[in-house]
């Protein structure tokens, strides 16, 4: 088995072509893109953190966003029903 060294892989790409290049460039954006996104761990206490500092705020716009929306709800039930 042959010892790959930075040296010996530099000497291939001397001898390679524009295409061959173009190939081992994208390859190369492909092993870092696939290595940022495999040594990302997810903090789950980020999470849990942002959940709490939000969780009052989220509750109001729903219980506002539920009041507007029964108003619609009762609304469109006038209109059908011919009265305003």
């Amino acid at each position: 088995m042959t010892t790959i060294t930075k040296e010996s892989l530099k000497q291939e790409l001397d001898h390679f072509n524009d295409e061959q290049l173009k190939q081992v460039a994208d390859f190369i954006a492909f092993i870092k893109f696939q290595t940022k996104f495999t040594h990302q761990k997810t903090d789950v206490n980020q999470f849990a953190n942002l959940y709490q500092e939000f969780a009052q705020e989220d509750r109001e716009l729903a219980e506002a966003g539920i009041s507007e929306y029964a108003e619609l709800l009762n609304s469109e039930d006038k209109n059908e029903s011919g009265t305003w």
